[in-house]
């Protein structure tokens, strides 16, 4: 659903998780979070589902996700947005990226990667985050010769200098780095590299690539997401800039975390929502425990 940001007092966010397992603690803290925030600023909250991993959602998982988030007293505008009815939008924004020539087929598996990585050639990605990043061994193939498995990466170095003389700055809200940020070219080639936009092999867009594209077409003002995608965010500018997409204000928050000091998981059934809900937990005490966990 499309909300429009003048009629919500010019703030519009979005929960949008995955139905591939429970909602937990953490998952009840960003969503809270951002319900809050469009409270607060007089606003709509969206509900998304990102459901493009058809090996792993399940509809028993979709079901929980409506009625963990109904159950902590969270609503939401119908009808609710899938990603697995959006094909058609991600493959146009594919098709105008093509059309810039900033995208390429790769065929490299994980295993071809880290041998690629091990001996790296002249003209391969190095930096601090270099163990990480494609070495570009398909980098300039066209993308006619995109086979049923390959994966789509984005030329990362031809995209920034597409956008040469561009500023790709955004703006942060909350506790972890708010103020103006602007992007840095050289750490976004050499510590991020060409990334996947999406996947032959299963048809369809991967996480940086929808994201953009589904925030544009639902009037997303705020993205409210977790600390743990901070690092994400000069790509979805980057793609912002070459979509002609809208720029969003981003609010970071902290994560839940477990004894450990490790964010939680879907495997961490014991924090999931229904495990407290089962368990004689009211949603006023899970929303404590979110707050207490934050770390």
């Amino acid at each position: 659903m499309a909300v429009d940001p003048k009629s919500a007092n010019g703030f519009v966010t979005r929960f949008a998780p995955s139905p591939t397992g429970l909602l937990h603690l953490g998952h009840a803290y960003s969503a809270l979070t951002a319900w809050e925030a469009a409270s607060v600023a007089g606003g709509a909250c969206l509900l998304r589902i990102e459901d493009t991993d058809t090996t792993r959602v399940r509809p028993e998982f979709e079901t929980a996700i409506f009625d963990d988030l109904a159950w902590l007293g969270l609503s939401w505008p119908e009808p609710v947005m899938r990603q697995s009815e959006r094909h058609a939008a991600y493959e146009q924004a594919l098709e105008r990226l093509g059309r810039l020539g900033v995208i390429y087929p790769c065929r490299c598996t994980r295993a071809d990667i880290r041998a690629a990585l091990a001996a790296p050639q002249e003209g391969a990605m190095s930096g601090d985050a270099g163990a990480t990043v494609y070495p570009g061994t398909c980098r300039g193939r066209a993308m006619d010769e995109a086979g049923p498995g390959d994966a789509i990466r984005l030329d990362m170095d031809r995209a920034l200098g597409l956008l040469e003389g561009e500023t790709l700055a955004w703006h942060e809200t909350g506790p972890i780095h708010p103020g103006r940020h602007v992007a840095d070219p050289a750490a976004m080639r050499n510590e991020i590299g060409d990334v996947v936009l999406a996947r032959k092999d299963i048809g369809t867009a991967a996480y940086h690539l929808s994201v953009v594209v589904d925030d544009a077409a639902q009037g997303v003002t705020h993205v409210v997401r977790g600390r743990d995608l901070l690092e994400s965010t000069p790509i979805h500018r980057l793609l912002q800039a070459l979509l002609e997409l809208p720029v969003p204000v981003w609010f970071h928050h902290e994560l839940v975390r477990d004894e450990a000091g490790r964010r939680l998981a879907k495997r961490d059934d014991a924090r999931s929502i229904r495990a407290y809900r089962e368990g004689g937990t009211s949603p006023d005490e899970v929303k404590t425990l979110c707050r207490i966990q934050i770390k």
